[in-house]
């Protein structure tokens, strides 16, 4: 099937690309909004953004929401993660400050909502969770986001995320177990 992809994060398309790799994924052109990502969950961020997709276009479309909650932070920064240090905090910017208000070795959760939106209305939703905890430092050069700290429950050796490659996290994340969830939905869905 062919899908847009409702993101303008470069590291999510080549995530979802890698993990998709079966369908037909199309950028999101230049000239689409983005609405403001303003639910109060990541289902509803995810819907809003594939609707938005593929109303503009009359296409199918594929968003992605996700993010870390630090149960220390009570389930921080959330549906915030992307903006936890600012409205236009870096990856950077944000990391230091989880590093600043999470302990290490607290519980941490990555979440990733995905929904799916064809032109004739249909829709629907899935969620893939990650468990694991906060590293004492940032360790590795791959991944984006939280993953220097993240150190997943699923990987026996104790590296974070950054440290895995990129099947390696395929397999384990919640952007992967959302994406496994997301096919068996899609060979439900009506033909396009």
């Amino acid at each position: 099937m062919q899908f847009v992809l409702s993101t303008r994060n470069a590291h999510k398309v080549r995530e979802l690309q890698a993990l998709l790799h079966e369908h037909e994924l199309l950028a999101l052109p230049d000239d689409v909004s983005l609405p403001p990502e303003d639910a109060p969950d990541f289902v509803g961020n995810a819907l809003t953004k594939a609707r938005s997709a593929c109303s503009a276009l009359g296409i199918a479309a594929i968003a992605d929401d996700s993010g870390l909650e630090a149960h220390a932070l009570g389930g921080a920064p959330g549906v915030r993660s992307a903006r936890y240090a600012g409205e236009h905090a870096t990856d950077g910017d944000n990391l230091r400050k989880l590093i600043q208000e999470a302990p290490a070795g607290s519980a941490l959760a990555y979440v990733c909502a995905i929904a799916v939106v064809l032109p004739d209305g249909t829709e629907g939703t899935v969620e893939g969770r990650c468990t694991g905890v906060m590293a004492d430092t940032p360790r590795g050069d791959g991944g984006f986001g939280y993953d220097p700290v993240f150190i997943a429950d699923d990987d026996p050796h104790g590296r974070t995320m950054a440290e895995l490659t990129d099947a390696e996290k395929g397999a384990i994340s919640h952007r992967g177990r959302a994406v496994a969830q997301l096919r068996a939905l899609i060979e439900r869905l009506p033909a396009p």
